[in-house]
């Protein structure tokens, strides 16, 4: 049994020991736990909902925990601006944002995470136009390692919010998120077979015809199954109750988790599991509320390995990772999923100046991946791929500042703020260097 002091990721592939673990309900108690920080020289760390696989929460000095700062601060209905507390989960933001009529324009496909977690690590979905969630962001309240609250925007400090959106926890303590939002809308959701060939050949029209567009491989096979996202008038026509526990809760996480579990104890059967599974999702139509068709339930644990590359290099970077599998003995036991977004101008963002297909490769909890990761990952980089900040990867400030325009800013405004580097651990100073 864990101790107090103790904490896991979701995944269980990161753990920490911290000196002290706090729980904060108010930004002015977070003031004071910094101060006390300082006075100790002791480093502090935010953790969110453990949904990061990289160790970016990891200290054994302060752990801070997000449960004490979960309220609406403000809404402004006309405006569709909406101030959350950072500890807010993004299940419950959406709740409350329907409530009052309103939504974010785009999400992950999970919403577990809390405000502050998913925009500091550069959570995003799929979208024509659309992409991160940090991108929706107005403004932020945070604390810096001085003990000093500021508030940033594009027009306030605004090289410190370029920084601190997106800033993987080494900028300052995100206290309270201002969203962008708009009046609630509905998504016509259709998910259907492909093959491959199909997919590949098509890309850019199917990226360019939706609003919304992914899809999922499954390894050792000629299967995808993709999904189109597009806004409509109504009515909402979702899926039967019975329909959903079927296909998001039965199929999807019982049935799948039972084959992961099934592949891991006899990998000589990985292929034929994935065969099944590609064959096991049919065709389905269905209208909701956005955020209902943006997310999904994920109960089956894994570890994962996420890269942005060009959308121009897209198709022959993912065909080479598909011959590599297809030609490994890895037993490959996960699909892999492709988003694409435009390009953005947040400094850490991995769609930074370029519009953007992610490729996310997954694995089972418990089997091996690091091999796969790592063959997967030299393809991806001599594509100029860039790294989920919360995921897994094993690239540094070197490369990183060579595939990010704005890297030297951003390093220079953490300079600024934390000098003396309250906010770093072992993995922020791999990712930016000392």
């Amino acid at each position: 049994m864990a101790g107090a002091n103790e904490w896991s990721n979701w995944a269980g592939n990161q753990t920490a020991k911290a000196a002290k673990v706090v729980t904060p309900r108010t930004a002015s108690e977070v003031v004071e736990i910094l101060r006390t920080a300082d006075n100790d020289g002791m480093t502090v760390k935010a953790v969110g909902s453990g949904h990061s696989f990289t160790p970016a929460a990891v200290t054994d000095g302060v752990l801070v925990k997000p449960d004490g700062l979960t309220r609406l601060k403000q809404i402004d209905r006309e405006a569709g601006l909406v101030t959350v507390e950072s500890g807010m989960p993004l299940h419950q933001l959406n709740a409350l944002l329907a409530e009052n009529g309103l939504a974010l324009t785009n999400m992950g496909d999970i919403q577990v995470q809390t405000v502050a977690g998913a925009i500091g690590t550069g959570t995003h979905g799929t979208g024509r136009v659309s992409g991160s969630i940090a991108a929706q962001v107005a403004a932020l309240e945070l604390v810096l390692a001085s003990g000093e609250m500021v508030i940033c925007s594009p027009t306030e400090n605004a090289e410190l919010f370029q920084a601190a959106r997106l800033g993987v926890g080494a900028v300052g303590y995100v206290t309270a998120v201002t969203f962008r939002t708009e009046p609630t809308f509905l998504l016509t959701a259709r998910e259907e077979p492909m093959k491959l060939d199909a997919v590949l050949d098509g890309f850019d029209d199917l990226a360019d015809s939706n609003e919304h567009f992914e899809f999922y491989w499954f390894p050792y096979t000629t299967s995808t199954n993709i999904k189109r996202n597009n806004r409509s008038t109504g009515p909402a026509a979702p899926l039967s109750g019975f329909r959903h526990w079927m296909d998001d809760e039965f199929l999807s996480n019982s049935v799948f988790g039972a084959a992961q579990r099934l592949a891991r104890t006899a990998p000589r059967l990985t292929k034929t599991v994935s065969k099944v599974s590609g064959s096991a999702l049919s065709a389905r139509t269905y209208t909701d509320r956005s955020d209902k068709v943006f997310t999904s339930p994920r109960r089956v644990k894994f570890v994962e390995m996420e890269y942005a590359v060009p959308r121009t290099a897209f198709v022959a970077a993912f065909r080479e990772v598909t011959q590599l599998i297809n030609s490994s003995h890895w037993n490959v036991n996960f699909p892999i999923e492709v988003r694409v977004v435009p390009g953005d101008d947040l400094w850490l963002s991995t769609a930074h100046g370029r519009d953007t297909a992610y490729i996310a490769c997954h694995m089972y909890q418990g089997t091996r991946f690091e091999e796969y990761f790592k063959a997967v990952e030299q393809v991806l980089t001599a594509h100029d791929g860039r790294p989920h900040w919360g995921k897994m990867h094993t690239r540094d400030a070197e490369y990183l500042g060579k595939t990010y325009p704005r890297f030297e800013d951003f390093l220079g405004v953490r300079d600024r703020v934390d000098p003396k580097r309250m906010f770093a651990n072992e993995y922020t100073r791999r990712v930016f260097g000392d």
